[in-house]
């Protein structure tokens, strides 16, 4: 029987893959958020994102949020209810 990965574990091999971060940190705040919309019992529902890739250099940051939406356009229109991100370059 295959594993199933969580929500947490697609996100960071997505993000991973298309954006190389030299410093990236996923957090799952989905207890924060209890009794809200979108909230799940099991969580995996709110993530906060802090992400430093060169990817975004010369970016705005319009620009680098379209670019996460993009690649997780799968999850953000299914399991996923919110995601906060910061989004860097290096040396910003």
């Amino acid at each position: 029987m295959p594993q199933t990965r969580t929500v947490t574990e697609t996100l960071t091999e997505k993000l991973r893959a298309a954006f190389a971060p030299e410093d990236f940190e996923l957090i799952d705040d989905s207890e924060k958020h209890r009794g809200h919309g979108g909230w799940r019992e099991g969580g995996e529902s709110h993530f906060r994102l802090r992400m430093v890739s060169a990817v975004f250099e010369g970016q705005t940051r319009v620009q680098r949020q379209r670019a996460v939406n993009m690649v997780l356009a799968e999850e953000l229109a299914g399991p996923v209810h919110a995601l906060s991100m910061e989004l860097r370059a290096p040396g910003e």
